[in-house]
């Protein structure tokens, strides 16, 4: 959802290649944390996750499943091939169709998708669950849609899905599947959901849509938000004049919403970064991949969205990269549930400017810089991940041996 960005902390590529709390031995716990880590803003939450439970005395594999078909994970040729075995080769393939689906589809693109995206996750299954002893955890946390069915492996551990969002209604809006294939991507969703020890999403207003749309039954849901690093004082936004809009995230998705995004550029300047580079035609003033530490140099951050349900109801990881930047956020005003983000300050495409030249007022500007940065601090991942904390007392340990610290 955000930008590149570089990450941090260890992990274990499976291709070839706050508050003072230590837990004693008795209450130590093996967990093992399955992620992405691509770069984008859904690899934030697994890094954090991971740096949070060592701090707390939890022994942690954090995995990356980025380059799970490949032979490697570097740049060069041995990471454009598959890996030399029989599961991964399979997922490769399949890697291949989907994306010769995506690009010369045509109309059938959006009914092709589904078999693509079924398999995945079947082949991912598959092959984490050979890669990885699941039962040697005492809690498992999958953190993407397409690995989480190997949760459904794990017979002795405790299991785990952070939800980034409910998936099937994803895939929908952005055209991937017909009507009658979302239904069945629903329902197997619905059964994943419900299969978990414990189910969690990345915002709690995808908690309650999920309970209202899907009809989830909540008897697993714990709430475990999406959080933000606060930028360290001397990298805070500043007021200048006249004041300089961003953009930092995906371009890449039907639900941003990019010809939004280009008749606001029409009205104020705003510079853009992210990616995939957008279609020149949109006219952005697009300057490639972006990292957080640029938004010093700005006064606002944007967020902009399509109006589906989804969305209204959604949430950007961005929202908190900008706010812990301590720039004021321009979010639409149709999306619902911001008015708990101090530092907020919603926009329709006829008000925008009027919105944008009252923020370059510099005691009103100030203030809501304020607002946001301290709204950053109360949203830090060592506060947002606490009920990591009390899930780990109730969960019990598993007799195996420790897992490798760090892979």
């Amino acid at each position: 959802m955000n930008g590149r960005r570089p990450m941090s902390g260890d992990s274990t590529a499976l291709s070839a290649g706050s508050e003072e709390f230590v837990v004693g031995p008795q209450s130590r716990r093996r967990v093992l944390v399955i992620g992405q880590l691509d770069g984008f803003g859904n690899s934030l939450k697994p890094v954090a996750i991971a740096r949070f439970l060592r701090e707390r005395g939890h022994e942690v594999r954090l995995v990356d499943t980025s380059g799970l078909s490949r032979a490697s994970t570097s740049a060069g040729f041995r990471g454009k091939l598959p890996a030399p075995d029989a599961g991964k080769i399979a997922l490769y393939v399949n890697e291949v169709l989907s994306m010769l689906i995506r690009r010369y589809g045509g109309r059938s693109r959006h009914f092709l998708s589904y078999y693509t995206l079924v398999a995945d996750q079947r082949i991912r299954r598959a092959v984490l669950r050979r890669a990885l002893p699941l039962d040697d955890f005492d809690l498992v946390i999958c953190e993407t849609p397409n690995n989480a069915w190997v949760l459904t492996a794990a017979t002795k551990s405790h299991t785990m899905y952070d939800c980034p969002t409910p998936w099937a209604d994803d895939v929908h809006l952005q055209g991937k599947v017909t009507e009658r294939q979302h239904v069945r991507l629903r329902q197997r969703e619905i059964r994943l959901c419900e299969s978990v020890d414990h189910l969690a999403f990345h915002w709690e207003s995808y908690a309650r849509y999920a309970r209202e749309q899907y009809g989830l039954s909540g008897r697993n849901l714990m709430t475990l938000n999406f959080g933000c690093t606060p930028a360290d004082p001397s990298l805070r936004a500043r007021f200048e004049d006249p004041p300089r809009i961003v953009y930092l995230g995906h371009l890449g998705l039907r639900f941003i919403d990019l010809p939004l995004l280009a008749r606001l550029s029409a009205l104020y300047p705003i510079d853009v970064y992210g990616g995939p580079p957008p279609d020149p035609k949109l006219g952005l003033r697009y300057l490639g991949y972006g990292t957080p530490d640029s938004l010093r140099n700005y006064q606002m951050g944007l967020i902009t969205c399509s109006q589906d349900l989804l969305m209204k109801e959604g949430f950007s990881a961005k929202h908190l990269t900008y706010l812990a930047h301590g720039l004021p956020v321009l979010v639409p005003a149709w999306r619902r549930n911001v008015d708990v983000l101090r530092g907020t300050v919603t926009y329709t495409e006829a008000t925008f400017r009027q919105v944008v030249d009252g923020l370059g007022d510099r005691a009103l500007w100030q203030a809501k810089s304020d607002e946001a940065y301290e709204q950053a601090h109360h949203l830090s991942w060592d506060r947002t991940l606490l009920p990591l904390d009390s899930l780990l007392q109730r969960v019990p340990r598993v007799d195996r041996p420790p897992c490798p610290v760090g892979g």
